[in-house]
């Protein structure tokens, strides 16, 4: 086991490419973790933690030593990638591709593997209660802006109201389900960090 710091192993890694292996042995089953509490999907959490990593290795010779622990710069790239993954729907595959790394289906045993690591089951039944708790008219809101990845003023026409109600019934929706989780003890937001 390699005694040295993640900011060390960062440093290290740009002469040494094997200590960044350690690196990732260290945290990629939390990782994986963080993904998959924020996305709830095995898949995209495992094709997300892939890309973080590959990122990461991509363009470790840009890593200044700040005085910050390695892992926040990881984090850092992790945070990046689920923005990108929340505003696009997709899972951007570029430093894989740089790489020469080619995009690998997830077996079932690995699925199931994840699943059991965050025990997704309690977060699903708390939003399957909680969107199940929603006025219809929060419910559909919340599909066309949040599932359906539309504008205010798209939702708004499709519902047939004012830009400022579709904005409000969303508002009010995802106050309800995080309400909802908070009473549950659960967290989307902060159950790894």
């Amino acid at each position: 086991m390699d005694e040295r710091s993640d900011t060390e192993l960062l440093l290290a890694s740009r002469a040494e490419p094997v200590a960044f292996v350690e690196l990732y042995r260290r945290h990629a089953e939390e990782m994986l973790r963080y993904f998959a509490r924020r996305t709830l999907d095995p898949e995209a959490a495992a094709e997300l933690t892939a890309e973080t990593f590959a990122e990461a290795y991509a363009s470790r010779r840009n890593y200044r030593d700040t005085g910050a622990n390695g892992v926040a710069w990881l984090y850092g790239i992790a945070r990046h990638q689920l923005g990108r993954f929340f505003r696009t729907g997709t899972i951007d595959a570029a430093a894989r591709r740089r790489l020469g790394l080619t995009r690998e289906a997830l077996p079932a045993d690995d699925y199931e593997r994840i699943e059991e690591l965050v025990d997704l089951a309690p977060i699903r039944a708390a939003l399957v209660e909680a969107l199940g708790s929603l006025a219809e008219d929060q419910r559909d809101a919340l599909r066309l802006r949040v599932i359906d990845g539309l504008g205010y003023q798209e939702v708004a026409q499709r519902l047939g109201c004012a830009e400022a109600a579709a904005r409000q019934r969303v508002s009010r929706g995802l106050r309800r389900i995080a309400l909802v989780l908070q009473e549950r003890g659960l967290s989307l937001a902060t159950e790894v960090e």
